[in-house]
């Protein structure tokens, strides 16, 4: 037992670390796993004491955990059966897909990245691209049950959506959204998806990745889980909004359990003067194709562009962003006052009262005066036409607090200045009138608010 081993140095340094490995694995690395547990679970106490909305259990378990039990799920297990009988395949290669598909799906909530980064980052883009307001904002919404899942129903106009829902509402709760492919990308996604939200393909047809989606849906439902999602299902390309799409409104209405707690919906309208997509969109609705893909250097630009005009003092905000909440819909009670509605009725009930609180802005308004004269308008004509729009409607329109003009002529001052900064709209003397080849452009953000007014039609 006392007598001396030889060994090479290399044999020596491999048994060092697999020891060191072996010790870190069994005794450091679940105590430092346990500290920081503590810690974030102190955090997370505190986050709850003044958040509206406590961040539930089911967003704060462990991925690893929320994959098992996502993959072991009965409806999961059958589906997977399925699959390999339509397949041709082993179970267990079927349930390697499935599991695949969790793993793809389930996110790994990060209070602190949320709480800590993502809502000040949200803050600042925010403020920095526009002068944000809040809209109608329902006084409902402060008497929802605690313990029902809230569910944030959005028209999407921009992938600053996200961004701007996610400030507004950052005193309420964490939302989880569902992203789509765009965001599958490193290291994009790995901050997205600690942020709580989960990826899904939204052109996938399989019936085992369907499944898995729907079950993850129905639990996160179940479990209390406040999200957001857009029936529309994608950007609208045309800035009206668009027909719902069933989709993920099914997997919340029909994946929940019997005895589930309610679900209430909450819509939320979002509008602005200028949608960065905005060019993209409409040359994919002239083309009649959905792809319209943003290369990484068009992004780039942009934003070099914005940082040089900073420093050189000439930048300005992109104009107004407004958000607008209202009244909240209890799907228990909406199903016992249309027991036969079904998942449709519901989506158009929804698009109906996100349509209704569409914020009217600067931009949109002259748009549409424009559109409604057949593309030319004196300066006077041009204040009378947005002063008749005003009087209709219901709500405030963000005004520049600068301008000492009355509420119509200093509107459509604001929203004429950034259409004619953006050589969308050219002025000479006193007429104003919509350049040729940008006319798909007003309509566009004309359409964002049409639904509001009497139809018109261009000469």
């Amino acid at each position: 037992m006392a007598q001396t081993v030889e060994m090479p140095l290399w044999a020596l340094i491999l048994l060092v670390a697999f020891a060191a490995v072996t010790f870190a694995s069994h005794f450091l690395f679940p105590s430092v796993r346990w500290f920081f547990r503590r810690r974030m679970e102190r955090a997370v106490a505190r986050l709850n004491a003044r958040l509206e909305r406590p961040i539930e259990p089911f967003k704060l378990a462990r991925r690893h955990d929320m994959i098992q039990r996502l993959i072991y799920d009965p409806a999961v297990l059958r589906a997977v059966t399925a699959e390999a009988q339509t397949e041709g395949i082993p179970e267990n290669v079927a349930f390697e897909r499935a599991r695949r598909y969790a793993r793809e799906i389930v996110p790994s909530f990060s209070a602190s990245l949320y709480f800590g980064f993502a809502i000040r980052a949200a803050r600042v883009l925010s403020r920095t691209l526009y002068r944000v307001r809040l809209g109608n904002f329902d006084e409902k919404l402060g008497g929802i049950d605690r313990e029902a899942t809230v569910v944030f129903v959005m028209n999407h106009r921009s992938n600053m959506d996200y961004v701007l829902v996610t400030w507004l509402a950052a005193d309420r709760s964490a939302l989880s959204y569902a992203v789509g492919e765009w965001a599958r990308v490193w290291p994009l996604s790995r901050m997205i998806r600690a942020m709580g939200a989960y990826f899904i393909r939204r052109r996938s047809r399989g019936a085992l990745y369907r499944r898995v989606l729907a079950r993850y849906v129905g639990l996160a439902t179940d479990g209390g889980v406040t999200q957001a999602v857009f029936p529309e299902g994608g950007l609208s390309l045309t800035g009206m909004l668009q027909p719902p799409k069933m989709g993920l409104l099914k997997y919340l209405v029909e994946e929940r359990s019997p005895d589930a707690r309610d679900v209430v919906f909450v819509p939320v309208a979002l509008n602005y003067d200028r949608v960065f997509e905005d060019r993209l969109l409409v040359a994919a609705a002239e083309k009649g194709a959905r792809r319209f893909p943003a290369r990484i250097s068009v992004v780039a630009r942009f934003v070099l562009w914005q940082v040089w005009l900073r420093l050189r003092g000439r930048y300005h905000r992109h104009g107004y962003a407004a958000v607008s909440f209202g009244a909240p819909l209890s799907l228990a009670a909406f199903e016992r006052d249309d027991p036969g509605g079904g998942v449709e009725k519901l989506a158009e009930t929804l698009m109906a009262r996100i349509g209704a609180e569409v914020p009217v802005l600067p931009v949109p308004l002259v748009a549409r005066a424009l559109i409604c004269a057949g593309g030319t308008l004196d300066r006077a004509a041009l204040d009378t036409a947005v002063a008749g729009m005003l009087a209709q409607v219901p709500r405030a329109v963000p005004r520049p607090e600068e301008d000492d003009e009355d509420g119509a002529t200093a509107v459509a001052r604001f929203g004429l200045r950034a259409l004619t900064d953006r050589g969308i709209v050219s002025q000479e003397d006193d007429q104003v009138q919509i350049v040729p080849r940008e006319r798909a452009m007003v309509r566009y953000y004309a359409a964002s608010i049409a639904h509001l007014f009497r139809e018109c039609s261009e000469d």
